[in-house]
């Protein structure tokens, strides 16, 4: 190692493959972790513990601003022009309660040097101190067209917690932090709160910058196959040499135990057209211990899903059994110094408070003196090795998961990087504790005898979100009022300078300054596809051979092409009950204990897949994963799970819908640009309409009536299961799609054979399932604060063809022009588009504060498209991003999905590389070429929006329709 940095400590991770490296930079004292071993996914993360001190945000704000140029990289946004000309397969900032991280991850060797260095000059030697239109475009200022307009406040931080604040269960989990650890820094909101962040002054943003990122205060990461020596010699010899050791004070002490439980009543703002019956959140919430206690960090997990988690757990169907709230949920917070539990019913009776705390304290005190079955703790742990080993973490690095973990500990104890991350052992002490009464001390010790609790009421109030709009605007008003002519004229002028500072670009010579990879480095072939057909008791299966380590991933495919359209929101409904309903031979409990023994779990599905201009293919879809050996085993819970489900318990019918119900609210107000984009997409097209009746806002209306109609509903639902299950669960429709590579689908020839003989038989196929479109441009009022800005159109209606020009077209646009006129310009967190090789297109924001000006942006995109202009650098930047999104890393699970995808798809390795090559050659004139497409997504005039009500009101003629969604 460098001779610059001290070796602490050496131990062998085997969970990891590699060999574990704690370090201190001698000059500065830089905390440095090393993880090496043969993953060419590399990782790099620095760090820095930042406590907040107020509500301002500047944390949040800082960790945007920092990525707006640097010493090294002036340009103005070096973040989005690595987005643009890099294969990363991460590239993000995070703000957590306590710390800031800056990740960064590749599997390309000049991609990945490239990326440490544009990061670590952005957090030592950011372009805050020299350009404080920084701080007014990322964090907030006053905005003021002219000198008659009303004054409003602007920035993407402060419209994104705007859109965070909209959201009831955010907005909880950050009153049941305070609430628990008022006396430390997490007694303040380090994303920001909107109220506060435009307290934040310039001399505080750039002081917390001085005092908190420095080398004395930062946690360096580095995983994966590189050579360690190059990169340490580096940072040492770029960074950490030109800075002397500091004392920073970045910790903080733990909050004292409470001597009593303690109560907090809070409100939440409901539309005006809503109800305020059954819209209460009740909140059980206590410390749990210390996150540097790795036995306790581990061992509630389990317990969390023994109590609450797990398929029947006991104290969460104790709760639903009284009928508390439409939902139960639990969470564990163990990422910050002391631990957060919290059990919440969501959406209860105000009046059900006592009910809810004596019936969970009553259930807890029984399981701790009686004891937790074993087999419920078997199932746990089962639960979670299997979790643990496989380390799926879908498209994020593993580096960068174990290396976000780390901090869990890292940050509060500087030699214990390790304890979270080397679970073989912990799992072993936690297996020999089952008989000893462990689990049953944890309930006494945290959830009974433990005074360090909270009860959090949070209440619905119509008209709060008008309220504390209004109380915005007199704020701004009286600002604005207490101004001299002359004031009032600065800040018009000073609007016009920011906006145009957002317009100037970055210069050729700065943005030369990122090193761009060379088109030679990109790999020019697509990945292989591999579907090897053969058949199985008269079923056809398709073999994705790629290596798994001995766990086959299995999934009993159905089409439902002929299930007419009355039944797919049951068949919808039915994905969502299987494997959480009692059996012919299981309780729902017994049957996920079975489950989570026997496999790494049981699961259905509706996949939806877009097969032509106006043709889809939509599929039933029940899977499994499970190691060989178990795959008897696997199949008998494929067959009770299939055949053997009670679809008629009334009481779990109704609990499960009014679970959907919440859920389904939460996606509208935390994920509404998808809610939004798909229902403009469905006013055309038939495979977005149908993908609205099993998850947008048509299945909330659904499941709404079912919820609050139940007793009506209720034969028609069951009617509607059993129906659907017959005409789903035939052989004709079946297919298995297995991925493994050890074992051929021969393997498991007796289990398919059993379960086949479970089949309902054959009907006569009715018509291919017809799905009517119906435009309607709609506005959804809610009562949020920002918008979800959607419109959408099918560019092969116009009779223009896909080519993979319009893949790089999507970055060009979500990087350069939605990019900065949405974000940069407009204010909104997020800007995205899509178009698909079928022809459906759309253009959706998130988290907007504006709504008539984004859809101005997308009525100028075909121009811009038409006059685009970009030199061969930039074009090439374009392409290795483009490339880089189309590359990411995939487990072999995901590449099996890959390739049954594309069987079903009717597509070839040949398809595929056409518009690879498509991309590798794009040219600017390729670009131009697709303004008409363009023009014809947007002239179709398909318009959806999600947002506030007052906002949508004053907007109305963009819709046909108005309605009030939540």
């Amino acid at each position: 190692m460098n001779n610059k940095y001290t070796i602490i400590k050496q131990e062998s991770i085997e969970e990891l493959n590699g060999t574990g490296y704690i370090l201190k930079h001698d000059k500065t004292g830089a905390r440095v972790v090393v993880i090496s071993n043969e993953d060419d996914n590399k990782v790099f993360q620095i760090g820095f513990r930042t406590p907040p001190k107020d509500d301002t945000g500047v944390p949040h704000i800082l960790e945007h601003s920092v990525l707006c140029g640097s010493r090294e990289f002036p340009m103005k946004d070096p973040f989005v022009e690595l987005v643009k000309g890099s294969l990363n397969t991460f590239l993000n900032a995070m703000t957590y309660p306590d710390k800031t991280v800056y990740p960064v991850a590749s599997q390309n060797d000049k991609d990945f040097f490239n990326l440490v260095h544009v990061y670590l000059d952005a957090v030592f030697y950011p372009n805050i101190y020299k350009k404080p239109e920084i701080l007014k475009q990322e964090g907030w200022h006053y905005d003021l067209l002219n000198e008659d307009a009303p004054l409003t406040y602007n920035g993407v931080v402060f419209n994104e917690m705007k859109g965070v604040f909209s959201s009831p269960d955010q907005q909880l989990a950050r009153i049941i932090q305070k609430s628990l650890l008022e006396d430390t820094p997490y007694g303040f909101e380090s994303g920001g709160d909107p109220k506060a962040i435009p307290d934040l002054t310039y001399e505080m943003f750039l002081d917390f910058h001085k005092t908190y990122y420095h080398p004395s205060n930062s946690y360096i990461y580095l995983y994966g196959d590189m050579d360690v020596d190059e990169y340490l010699t580096f940072i040492d010899e770029h960074y950490l040499k030109d800075f002397d050791k500091k004392q920073i004070d970045s910790s903080w002490e733990k909050q004292e135990p409470f001597t009593e439980v303690k109560r907090v009543e809070e409100y939440y703002p409901v539309g005006e057209n809503d109800s305020e019956e059954e819209k209460t959140y009740l909140s059980y919430n206590a410390v749990i211990g210390d996150s540097l206690d790795a036995k306790l960090y581990l061992g509630f997990e389990i317990l969390n899903r023994v109590l609450f988690d797990a398929p029947g757990a006991p104290v969460k169907k104790a709760l639903m059994n009284a009928q508390i709230g439409k939902d139960i949920q639990s969470s564990y917070d163990n990422g910050i110094m002391q631990p957060v539990f919290s059990v919440i019913a969501q959406e209860a009776r105000d009046d059900q408070e006592d009910e809810f705390v004596k019936i969970l304290e009553k259930n807890l005190a029984k399981i701790a003196k009686e004891g937790i079955p074993r087999r419920n703790l078997l199932a746990a742990f089962n639960y979670y090795e299997f979790k643990y080993r496989e380390a799926n973490f879908g498209r994020f690095p593993k580096g960068l998961m174990y290396g976000l973990q780390m901090y869990d500990s890292w940050l509060y104890d500087d030699e214990k990087p390790f304890i979270h991350i080397k679970t073989n052992e912990i799992f072993k002490q936690l297996r020999e504790e089952i008989e000893n009464g462990y689990f049953e001390n944890l309930i006494k010790e945290y959830l009974i005898d433990n005074n360090h609790k909270t009860i959090v009421v949070m209440k619905p109030k119509k008209g709060l979100q008008k309220i504390k709009d209004q109380e915005e605007a007199d704020k701004l008003k009286a600002y604005k009022d207490s101004l001299s002519e002359e004031e009032v004229k600065k800040l018009v002028e000073e609007t016009k300078q920011l906006k145009a500072s957002q317009e100037e670009a970055s210069t050729k010579e700065e943005l030369e300054k990122i090193p761009v990879i060379d088109i030679e480095d990109i790999r020019k072939d697509v990945k292989p596809l591999s579907n090897v057909e053969s058949e199985l008791g008269g079923v056809k299966v398709l073999w994705h051979q790629y290596f798994t380590n001995k766990i086959a991933y299995v999934k009993l495919a159905f089409d439902m092409s002929h299930v007419p359209m009355d039944l797919v929101p049951y068949a919808s409904f039915l994905a969502e009950i299987l494997t959480i309903v009692d059996t012919t031979h299981y309780s729902y409990q017994e049957l996920g204990n079975e489950i989570s023994i026997e496999t790494g779990g049981i699961s259905a599905t509706m996949d939806v897949m877009p097969t032509d201009v106006h043709e889809f293919l939509p599929m039933f879809i029940l899977k499994t994963k499970c190691f060989y050996s178990n795959i008897e085993k696997a199949f008998d819970l494929l067959k009770e799970v299939a055949f053997e489900s009670k679809l008629d318990h009334k009481k779990r019918l109704k609990e499960i819908i009014g679970q959907i119900y919440t859920n389904l609210k939460i996606t509208l107000t935390e994920t509404g640009h998808k809610s939004a984009a798909n229902r403009a997409m469905s006013y055309f097209s038939e495979y977005a309409a149908y993908r609205e009746a099993i998850q947008g806002i048509t299945m909330y209306e659904t499941v709404k009536k079912w919820y609050e109609d139940f007793e009506e509903e209720y034969d028609n639902i069951v009617n509607g299961l059993k129906e659907a299950a017959k005409v789903i669960f035939e052989k004709q429709n079946m297919t298995i799609s297995y991925t493994g590579k050890e074992e051929a689908p021969e393997f498991m020839k007796a289990e398919v054979e059993s379960f086949i003989e479970g089949l309902y038989e054959d009907q006569k196929q009715g018509e291919k399932v017809k799905v009517t479109c119906t435009k309607s441009n709609e506005g959804f009022a809610t009562a949020g604060g920002v918008q979800y800005v959607a419109c959408a159109g099918n560019f092969k209606d116009a009779g223009l063809e896909y080519t993979g020009a319009l893949k790089v077209l999507q970055m060009i646009f979500s990087y350069e022009y939605l990019w900065i006129q949405i974000r940069v310009k407009g204010g909104a967190y997020g800007c995205m588009c899509s178009f698909s090789d079928q022809g459906d297109s759309m253009f959706v924001t998130y988290r907007d504060p504006n709504l008539s000006e984004s859809y101005k942006v997308y009525d100028e995109a075909a121009d811009y498209v038409a006059d685009f202009d970009a030199d061969d650098r930039d074009m090439k930047k374009y392409i290795i991003g483009t490339i880089g999104s189309m590359d990411m890393p995939m487990e072999a699970v995901d590449m099996g999905a890959r390739s049954f995808h594309a069987y079903f798809l009717g597509k070839t390795e040949a398809d595929l590389q056409k518009v690879r090559d498509q991309v590798l050659s794009c040219t600017q004139e390729d670009i131009r070429a697709l303004a008409p497409i363009v023009k014809a997504v947007v002239e179709a005039g398909n318009r959806c929006c999600i947002g506030n009500e007052e906002k949508i009101d004053q907007n109305k003629e963009y819709f046909d329709e108005v309605k009030h969604v939540l």
